[in-house]
Formats: C-alpha cells, structure tokens, sequence
C-alpha cells in the first residue's frame, strides 16, 4: 500500500558548524547549491557554515540562509531517490525551504530573501529587550490566559510556536516573557526553558520586520505550488502565489501554528514525513503529536545512502 508523504523543512536553532559539509563530497547537486548561495549573498557564507565560528553563524541573518542552503542541498541529494510528495511545510524560516521544495520559489530568490528577513528581524526590536521562552506542560488555552495576564502586568508576551500539545513557545518583551514564565512554573508547567535568541520573533514586536518584508517579497516571482505547502499562519494547504506571499507577511508576527499543520496533514491522510534539513527537532515534535506515523531524518550522508524508496 502506498503513503501518503510530506516534507518538512527545520527553522532556526536547527544549525550547527559542519552541516551539509559531508554532502559536498558525494552529491555535486548539494555542492552547487552551497555555490550559488556564496555567488548570490556576495560572501563565503558556506565557508561559515562548514568552518563556522558558531558565535558568526548564529547570528539571524547568517543563520537563516545558511538553513534554507542546508536543507535545499539536502533535498537536492534526496531527490532522486524518493517520489514527489503530495505536501510541504516547514518550521518557520523552514517554510522557505519548503516554496523552494514545490517550486514557488527559485532558490537564488529563496536565499537573498531570507537574509534580508533575518536582517529585519535582527534590527526590529533593540538587543537585550526581547525574549522568548518554552514551556512544557501546559495546554494552548492556559498559557494564552496566562500571557494576556503577563502583558497587562509586566510587558507584551504572546504564544509564538505552538510546536505540540504539551510544547509551546511564548515571545515578546523581556520582561513580559520572565513574567510569563514565572506564573507558568506557578501554575503546573513541568519545564519553562529560556531560549538562545536574538529577538521576539513571531510576535507583534515583528511587525517593522514585517513592514520592511513586503518591499522585498514585492520585488519576487512567486509561481503556483506544484503541490500544497502549508502555511504557518493558518495550517491550512495553499498552491496561489499570492496567498503565499501575503502567508509570508504575516508569519514574522504571527504564532507557527506547527501542531494544527501536522494534525490537517494527518487528517488528509499523510503517514510519512521526511524532515530534511539539519537536526531531528522536528521529527520529536511529530511524534509527540502523533506517534504511529512514520518519521525520517534526511540529515546526514548514511540517511541519504539508506533511502532507496
């Protein structure tokens, strides 16, 4: 019996120094992305992915293209050896990789996108005065209550990654978050993790980020999806370029809504998903909401030789 596949792409805090490096040497296609992401941005950005120092790579706006080149080297290794999926999605910057995946974007406009959109989010809200926090154990509707009660008393804090029933992400002001953190370890939370990031991101502290974003999406071609991604802001499956860009406009302010995207997938009978790109997050985020489905991780050279499928 045949799957049903989707691909699904990481975002930020997937990278680490020497990712992909190990493609260049068996898949010329992965080689050629990495050269086209240096020829385009007008800096060695491979060699800082390969080499790093981790301090420069996880910088914003290095760390966005050096992802979406990661994971579209991945994919293009990855190719030959699967069949077409019938869905895409990735986790918020992933979710370029993904346009690149089903044609909506070319990768040379993917990339010089993304480093603009790091850029923006890097210089939306000043460096010390964001944050952004896990929180683990608690359900969407306690900590919505429980950010608006913070906001009122301490700073904006909003729900910004709703990764899975138990795993969500809260982002806003410093002092908004810390507040937020503290009533969620008051009110039950098994874990409340502060994240290494240089801003509130998917909050509406984004919105200038946002501003700045469509100047740069308006100079883009985007093209029908040759299958649906599905989008962030709304889980739900979009093909029209337009509805695309204006998805993209508002996922820098917006919460990722990855858990409702897994469970529309799972609803529309998907039963495989291949994570390609750097890491195993998003796998453990799948099977924490569904644990029957299969989950592949094409990040490594030996995943790829094992794939014959």
């Amino acid at each position: 019996m045949s799957s049903n596949v989707a691909f699904v792409f990481p975002g930020q805090g997937a990278q680490s120094v020497g990712m992909g490096k190990d493609l260049t040497d068996h898949f010329p296609g992965s080689r050629a992305i990495f050269e086209e992401a240096d020829q385009v941005l007008g800096y060695p950005l491979s060699r800082l992915i390969f080499h790093g120092p981790a301090d420069e790579l996880k910088k914003t706006y290095h760390t966005q293209p050096a992802l979406l080149a990661t994971s579209i080297a991945f994919l293009e290794a990855f190719k030959p050896s699967v069949a077409a999926p019938h869905y895409v999605l990735g986790h918020s910057l992933g979710e370029y990789s993904a346009l690149v995946a089903t044609g909506v974007l070319s990768f040379a406009d993917a990339v010089r996108i993304v480093r603009a959109r790091g850029q923006f989010m890097d210089e939306a809200v000043p460096s010390g005065q964001g944050e952004m926090a896990a929180v683990i154990g608690l359900d969407r509707e306690e900590l919505t209550l429980l950010c608006e009660e913070a906001s009122r008393g301490a700073g904006l804090v909003e729900l910004a990654n709703i990764n899975s029933g138990s795993q969500i992400v809260i982002s806003g002001t410093k002092e908004g978050v810390r507040a937020a953190a503290a009533l969620a370890e008051a009110r039950g939370a098994k874990r409340v993790l502060l994240l290494e990031v240089s801003g509130p991101f998917h909050s509406s502290l984004m919105k200038p980020a946002a501003e700045r974003l469509i100047g740069v999406l308006a100079d883009v071609t985007f093209r029908e999806a040759r299958v649906p991604v599905i989008a962030n802001v709304s889980a739900e499956p979009l093909t029209d370029p337009e509805a695309i860009r204006q998805s993209l406009i508002r996922q820098v302010y917006s919460p990722v809504l990855w858990e409702d995207s897994i469970k529309r997938l799972l609803a529309q009978g998907v039963d495989t998903f291949y994570e390609i790109g750097p890491g195993t997050v998003l796998a453990g985020l799948i099977k924490k909401i569904n644990r029957t489905v299969t989950v592949r991780s094409i990040n490594h050279v030996d995943a790829l030789l094992q794939c014959e499928v």
